[in-house]
């Protein structure tokens, strides 16, 4: 259940912040480490957020806390978006690309995104503020018209 539920959006935050295959590969490993430590991340109030935690800890000593970049979507995927929203999302902050990706990809409100990453609700606030803006403006949305 755990797995099924979860599995998604920590996939997605870490793919969104280290890119497609550092992102999924430390998803792997996040799992397989809370599969095999369930009895403590089972009782703990966020297992979701642990999770990505646990991700973005071998991420970043995989890539010695160089950020990847998200490279070529898998083969299989067919991925019909703004052709330039995807190097804008690039040039975002890594949490500023999480933030997006939880609360405007995934729908999840402010508070569920605030503590899956382990911050306020006011950071989520201004890193989606952020982030959105500096898309409009790369991606070239008038919000006027």
């Amino acid at each position: 259940m755990f797995f099924a539920r979860a599995e998604r959006p920590v996939r997605y935050a870490l793919v969104a912040r280290y890119g497609f295959e550092m992102g999924r590969e430390a998803t792997a490993e996040a799992f397989a480490y809370a599969w095999e430590h369930w009895d403590r991340v089972g009782r703990m109030e966020n297992p979701d957020g642990y999770t990505y935690r646990v991700g973005q800890r071998l991420a970043r000593r995989w890539a010695g806390r160089k950020t990847a970049g998200f490279g070529a979507p898998p083969d299989h995927a067919e991925v019909v978006v703004e052709p330039k929203l995807r190097p804008a999302l690039e040039r975002l902050s890594p949490r500023q690309r999480v933030t997006v990706v939880l609360v405007s990809g995934l729908g999840w409100t402010h508070r569920e995104a605030a503590d899956f990453q382990g911050i306020s609700t006011s950071s989520v606030q201004k890193h989606l503020e952020r982030a959105l803006n500096r898309l409009r403006t790369e991606i070239g949305v008038d919000l006027e018209t």
